[in-house]
């Protein structure tokens, strides 16, 4: 199990991206407006495919409503 600190920038127009921060944090851009959940489950999918495993083996911990997460990936 692993812990990762991710930034979040939903409705980016870079499109979506998986990038490492200077501090160890991941800076994740989504296309998803942060609106009903859609941009977690854009993160969810995107670190997903960024880790190689499924959407079910990553869990917001921490920071369902804030920019900066904290995500458990199995």
């Amino acid at each position: 199990m692993k812990t990762v600190q991710v930034r979040v920038k939903p409705g980016s127009k870079k499109g979506q991206m998986v990038q490492a921060a200077l501090d160890g944090s991941l800076l994740v851009y989504l296309r998803e407006p942060a609106v009903d959940g859609q941009a977690n489950a854009a993160l969810i999918k995107i670190l997903a495919e960024h880790f190689g495993v499924s959407k079910s083996q990553v869990r917001i911990v921490q920071g369902r409503t804030s920019r900066t997460k904290v995500v458990e990936v199995n």
